[in-house]
């Protein structure tokens, strides 16, 4: 058994995401359980080369998890024929040129979402990847949480029947630094910084929905700002010129609607900060992140309506959770999986590029059904 060694230019580590899920939780935790088994019996480590601006943020980060290479020199990274993958998950402004600077460079590349600000940009960078004949993908994290794990597994069992619909419930309260800091950076805010729920939000639903439910083919659209006026963190005053709430009707495959609502200007009253509710013809199913409660057609209760009556029963008691009876694996570890097996044998990869398109084609017909007050159809994409 021999290793192989990955060495990886990973952008944005700095920040929390990149920090605690991506390098701490996926790449150093790979590392710390022996690496990747491969088919042919060699083991896969991966060697993070943490990129950013900032270099003592970098040092400091370095030092703190023993990695050993750290540079604030993009183009020199790049430049490494060492380095055979590029991770970005840096801020969405900008990512577009970072990639295709590595895809110049021949590096096979895994980006955060949104890949991009635009659906053209998005297409772009996938068709470079593939042009170059580099190994390409998106993160996809949220499929691979337990709770939405079981749901796919009811679907793949065919609990649900013939699917109806689907129900979509996301968001929380972020304080606008009045009372209490923010709970979210303040570039959320900010479309110049590449901000908005719909930008940020949206292209997880696209993935979710079309892996969970069925495929979106067309959605109508329409989002607000809640709270215009907000303090940064550093106490500063700003005015907020995207959106932080969006409502959003899916039109699926097979004619089945899904209903999305989404806000950063809600106060949670349901299981979890994001539910994801499916009805078929055989069950129901609701998941969180890390639960997921059924109610087959033969335990369905028959409630009476009787607006006379209080009404004491209890409908969540009706619900049975599915039981977990496999170990819980970080779900960007999951991703990070996939693809440096993807790399390293060339076996599939279920988020290439194009799918972080489709992402991006959800979130620009959202914004043109709102500002046009009407439905939008989403066709096939190819590259």
């Amino acid at each position: 058994m021999a290793e192989r060694r990955s060495r990886i230019a990973m952008n944005g580590v700095t920040g929390r995401l990149g920090h605690n899920q991506h390098l701490v939780n996926a790449i150093l935790a790979i590392r710390k359980d022996g690496g990747i088994a491969l088919a042919n019996g060699d083991r896969l480590m991966p060697e993070p080369v943490l990129l950013g601006r900032s270099g003592d943020k970098l040092k400091a980060l370095a030092a703190a998890h023993a990695v050993a290479a750290w540079s604030t020199d993009a183009a020199a990274v790049l430049a490494d024929p060492t380095v055979e993958i590029y991770f970005d998950a840096a801020a969405t402004a900008g990512r577009v040129p970072r990639a295709m600077q590595a895809i110049a460079a021949g590096k096979h590349v895994y980006l955060e979402k949104p890949t991009a600000d635009t659906l053209e940009d998005a297409l772009g960078l996938a068709r470079a990847a593939e042009r170059a004949g580099l190994r390409n993908g998106v993160v996809q994290d949220k499929v691979f949480l337990p709770g939405f794990q079981k749901l796919r597994k009811l679907k793949e069992a065919g609990f649900f029947g013939r699917l109806l619909s689907a129900k979509l419930d996301f968001g929380w309260w972020i304080f606008d630094g009045e009372m209490h800091p923010a709970q979210r950076s303040s570039w959320n805010y900010r479309k110049a910084e590449g901000g908005g729920l719909i930008l940020d939000m949206f292209p997880h639903w696209r993935y979710m929905i079309d892996a969970l439910v069925a495929p979106v083919q067309a959605v109508t659209c329409r989002h607000a700002i809640l709270a215009p006026r907000r303090r940064d963190e550093a106490g500063r005053a700003y005015d907020v010129d995207v959106e932080d709430e969006a409502v959003a009707i899916l039109e699926l495959q097979g004619g089945i609607l899904a209903q999305v609502a989404s806000s950063w200007s809600t106060r949670v009253r349901r299981e979890d900060m994001l539910t994801l509710q499916v009805d078929g013809t055989k069950g129901s199913a609701v998941a969180t992140l890390h639960r997921c409660c059924i109610q087959p057609d033969v335990a369905t209760p028959k409630p009476t309506w009787n607006v006379q009556t209080r009404l004491d029963q209890d409908f969540l008691a009706d619900w049975q959770e599915v039981p977990d009876v496999e170990p819980f694996k970080n779900s960007y570890r999951c991703g990070w999986e996939l693809f440096l097996r993807h790399v390293a044998e060339g076996t599939a990869f279920p988020s290439p590029l194009l799918a972080g398109a489709k992402g991006l084609q959800l979130v620009d017909a959202c914004y043109r059904s709102h500002r046009e007050r009407r439905w939008v159809d989403l066709p096939p994409l190819s590259l």
